[in-house]
């Protein structure tokens, strides 16, 4: 099927999850006005507007549309595969985290078995859901069934793993930064720095973040890694500086090191005077 929409606003939906996302999700669609079936392995109660079924089977009878939200796509499987025969012919938007690969798998998986499937990802917090700051993405057939969780939907194509693509690149940018973050606050406290006293220079430092991003997604598109400005041989320097001063203190210094040891195998492989955005090449290489 090339598409699949909520027409009215009484279209029942079904939710299978109910952690803090899946409850916003869930209370969304019922401030909507759509008819909301929820359930969860927990037996936890819905919010308010929702029904609870007794199981999953009776959960996914009693809508044609079925939005899933659980902690992995192996969760996701156990959940959905000894419902296939009830799900025959429904609409199944999964809003798991995970792999490309694993969403790929299980598009196929229920295209073996005639379900539509559609799989997405939130990228705003928990309290965006239902407001206009929401971001979903989605991919596979396009659909509208999302409308009632607000803010920005986007589709990506038909490539089922093409969401899950664009949250694992996503929340590596945030994961990656909240180290930083996390790492920094403890080298300037072993410095008798306090958080608080860093937190208005940290935030500084974030501010440069979106510049970086765009010279080196340009230096990526153009294949041109000048490091006139900022090269890597500096940058692995800066690197060591951070390691050693965190080894003095006994901090764990696990995740710069890995960074500089990318950063010399650029070096090693003749790319010192190139930009950051070799790394990236690096990285892609195995080198």
């Amino acid at each position: 099927m090339s598409g699949f929409s909520l027409p009215g606003m009484t279209e029942p939906v079904t939710v299978l999850g109910l952690g803090p996302m899946g409850q916003a999700i869930a209370a969304a669609f019922a401030a909507g006005g759509h008819p909301t079936t929820v359930w969860t392995r927990s037996g936890r109660t819905g919010p308010a507007g929702t029904t609870r079924a007794a199981d999953v089977e009776a959960a996914v009878t009693a809508s044609k549309t079925v939005v899933v939200c659980l902690i992995d796509y192996a969760a996701t499987r156990s959940v959905l595969e000894p419902a296939a025969e009830a799900l025959r012919g429904r609409l199944v938007v999964n809003l798991t985290s995970g792999s490309p690969a694993s969403a790929r798998a299980t598009a196929g998986w229920a295209a073996q078995h005639d379900i539509t499937y559609v799989d997405g990802a939130i990228m705003t917090p928990i309290d965006t859901i239902g407001t206009e700051h929401a971001v979903i993405l989605h991919s596979g057939p396009n659909t509208d069934v999302l409308g009632a969780l607000g803010g920005t939907r986007t589709h990506l194509g038909a490539d089922h793993g093409r969401a899950a693509a664009y949250d694992v690149a996503l929340l590596d940018v945030f994961w990656t930064a909240v180290a930083g973050v996390t790492h920094a606050f403890a080298l300037a406290r072993r410095e008798g720095i306090a958080a608080t006293e860093l937190a208005p220079l940290a935030k500084g430092i974030a501010d440069l973040m979106p510049i970086v991003i765009d010279e080196h997604s340009r230096a990526l598109e153009n294949g041109d890694h000048n490091g006139d400005e900022a090269n890597l041989s500096s940058a692995a320097a800066g690197m060591a500086h951070i390691v050693e001063t965190a080894t003095e203190h006994g901090i764990d210094a696990g995740v710069m090191r890995a960074a500089l040891a990318v950063a010399r195998r650029a070096i090693d492989a003749g790319h010192g005077g190139d930009g950051l955005s070799r790394l990236t090449v690096t990285l892609e290489e195995g080198i």
